[in-house]
């Protein structure tokens, strides 16, 4: 019904996959890095609902990106948002593809609709472009961290470092349908505001206790004037 149609970019958990790279949010979120030959970056996501019920209590942002997404649900009920319309992934359901400039957001569905299991599993993939900022591991590790200082601290989320994070992952806010040319404007805030003013005023997309790989985190802010300067330091192993 909803798979991808492009039946060679699909893979599932029993794919053969490599071990990259793990990373935890206190436990609430788990993700584990595969290998994938075909996309851009490929994650297991494991949400703990009782740890996490703070974080996930709200949902994200309406959002688009610039490139394909694929999503599949391998353990609990994930709730995916298109457009005004939810949709709910379960296992039997495959893989979903969410298009590029496709208004979205997906969140696991409340404890009490999981039919008793405290926990969602999800695989998340991107689709493999030449473009500088697109979605990757760095990406979704600080917008997961982000959001898990914001709920610790009890603080609002920052406008400008949300729209940095996201610019830097290809990502950009859905305004309302009836907003004329949303997306356009969208884009030029996230480059305009937290690209350029937000890398004046401080604000990077990446931050080095957040990330794992530091040095992909590094490159992609390289690639920005005025975030460059926060790449000079690297992680010592």
């Amino acid at each position: 019904m909803h798979n991808s149609p492009v039946s060679e970019m699909i893979y599932s958990e029993t794919d053969p996959v490599v071990k990259v790279g793990v990373f935890r949010f206190d436990g609430a979120v788990i993700g584990r890095q595969l290998a994938h030959p075909d996309r851009s970056f490929a994650l297991q996501v494991d949400l703990d609902l009782v740890i996490g019920r703070d974080i996930f209590a709200r949902k994200p942002p309406m959002h688009f990106h610039l490139q394909e997404e694929y999503i599949q649900a391998i353990e609990g009920k994930l709730g995916l948002e298109i457009d005004g319309k939810e949709i709910v992934l379960t296992p039997k359901d495959g893989p979903y593809t969410i298009h590029s400039f496709v208004n979205h957001r997906s969140y696991p569905l409340p404890e009490a609709q999981q039919n008793g299991g405290g926990v969602v599993k999800f695989l998340l993939s991107g689709e493999k472009t030449t473009r500088a900022f697109e979605l990757s591991p760095v990406f979704f590790e600080n917008w997961y961290r982000y959001q898990n200082e914001v709920v610790t601290n009890g603080a609002p989320i920052s406008l400008i470092q949300l729209l940095s994070t996201f610019d830097a992952g290809g990502s950009y806010l859905s305004f309302p349908r009836w907003v004329p040319f949303g997306q356009g404007i969208s884009r030029i805030l996230g480059v305009v505001v937290g690209r350029w003013i937000g890398g004046l005023l401080g604000y990077q997309p990446f931050y080095e206790k957040w990330t794992t790989d530091w040095e992909l985190a590094c490159k992609k802010m390289e690639l920005s004037l005025t975030q460059r300067r926060f790449a000079y330091l690297r992680k010592v192993d």
